[in-house]
């Protein structure tokens, strides 16, 4: 089975690294396009978040595999070819076979996220091989496997605890308050005070849960406006938040300052105009940006870092109990993924066996027929279904054996010895 991935995520390589080398759909569908053109033996599948770029690719048959550089090449020639001085060696991985299946199965089932068991990942996963599927890239085995990493996530959100227990403050803010405060984001308004880290990581959940209109504020434009071309959002002048908050939903605030950068007075003076809308706030600053007074207004909901990490921490406790299993979960279904992939590269030699078996019963069936003339249409029919039953039974040890054998590989030498004792080489 040849199955490669090489990709960079959030734990091998810089934020500067993956911004740089993020997707946007459009751009991968390009890519993929290209791709498709260029090296169409190869099946291929482009991933990429808001923490990860990941190219998979694969080949059913004996097709030898671009080598990491090749593949690293190709995805730099997708952004203009250029690596912005980064330590390009140091920060993405390779993996293959075995350890390919792994890793996807792990991705789509929110294990390999940077919030364990995040669920969002998981449609994120299926809208790049649509994508891949949409651009004609998707084979044999990418489908195969991509289908089984959707199963192996369904498995493992039905029979484990990992996806009821999230343990980010950006995640338990998002999932747990704003969607139960609004039930949908995709009509409101979210402004960005600050364009950190945090910020962008709470971004990322907003806009897996639908966010559109977007608004970044920050004391430096340019690292707003970086911040903002990410989520397709738009940047407004620090100095008018107050004015930007009377039409607002949800505001992230992330700014270093000694000082709240909204007042309990700043914010009477801008409610009444409010007209009564909801207000969620996420205050993540340290210290606060809003002043603690400010959530005991009407129509307000405001949440510090010390509100929510006390859910966090809970959280974090009782899912750590779940995820040897989810572990053990991941790498059974790897394992029979691999050995069924390598199971079906035999399908020639169990042809051939199959085929020489049943001229044989035929051969034998017609001299026994031909000497018993009287025999009833459903004698004959019971006849040969115990035929069928003894080849059956006769070809089972064998093909278990190389399903069992293929648990590490393409059983080749046990292939051979079958072709050599059944004779089932073409020129036998």
């Amino acid at each position: 089975m040849n199955l490669r991935i090489v990709g960079l995520n959030y734990r091998s390589a810089s934020l500067e690294l993956r911004e740089h080398l993020t997707f946007s759909p459009k751009q991968t569908a390009e890519a993929l396009a290209v791709w498709r053109n260029t090296i169409p033996d190869t099946e291929a599948v482009l991933l990429s978040t808001c923490n990860r770029t990941e190219l998979y690719i694969a080949s059913a048959n004996t097709i030898v595999l671009p080598p990491t550089e090749q593949l690293l090449g190709f995805l730099l020639q997708q952004k203009e070819n250029s690596t912005n001085g980064f330590a390009l060696a140091s920060q993405v991985f390779t993996l293959d076979g075995l350890e390919a299946v792994r890793h996807l199965f792990s991705v789509a089932s929110g294990l390999d996220s940077m919030v364990l068991g995040e669920v969002q990942i998981l449609a994120q996963v299926k809208a790049a091989y649509q994508m891949a599927l949409d651009h004609e890239t998707v084979g044999p085995l990418t489908h195969a496997l991509f289908q089984m990493a959707f199963k192996a996530a369904k498995d493992i959100a039905s029979e484990t605890e990992i996806h009821r227990h999230r343990i980010s403050i950006p995640s338990v803010a998002v999932a747990d308050f704003a969607i139960r405060i609004f039930g949908r984001l995709d009509d409101k308004r979210i402004l960005i005070f600050g364009a950190g880290e945090m910020g962008r990581e709470t971004l990322c959940y907003l806009v897996e849960y639908g966010a559109k209109s977007i608004t970044v504020l920050n004391r430096h434009r340019d690292r707003a406006e970086h911040l903002a071309a990410e989520f397709n959002g738009v940047v407004a002048d620090w100095r008018n938040r107050f004015e930007m908050m009377l039409d607002a939903d949800i505001i992230v605030s992330t700014v270093g300052a000694s000082e709240p950068v909204v007042t309990l007075k700043d914010y009477r003076n801008i409610e009444s105009r409010r007209l009564g809308r909801t207000l969620f706030v996420l205050d993540l600053a340290v210290p606060r940006n809003f002043e603690p007074a400010i959530g005991e207004c009407p129509d307000v909901h405001l949440y510090s870092i010390d509100a929510l990490q006390e859910i966090c921490d809970k959280n974090r406790e009782e899912r750590n109990g779940e995820i040897p299993k989810a572990e053990k979960m991941i790498s059974l279904a790897a394992k029979d993924f691999v050995q069924e992939m390598n199971h079906r590269q035999n399908g020639e030699m169990i042809q051939k066996l199959w085929q020489r078996w049943a001229q044989t019963k035929e051969t034998e069936l017609h001299r026994l027929f031909n000497k018993l003339p009287n025999l009833t249409e459903k004698e004959q029919a019971e006849i040969r279904h115990a035929f069928d039953r003894l080849i059956g039974k006769f070809l089972h040890p064998p093909l278990e054996s190389l399903r069992n054998e293929s648990k590490d590989g393409v059983p080749h030498k046990l292939l051979d010895a079958l072709a050599k004792l059944f004779r089932l080489r073409d020129n036998n």
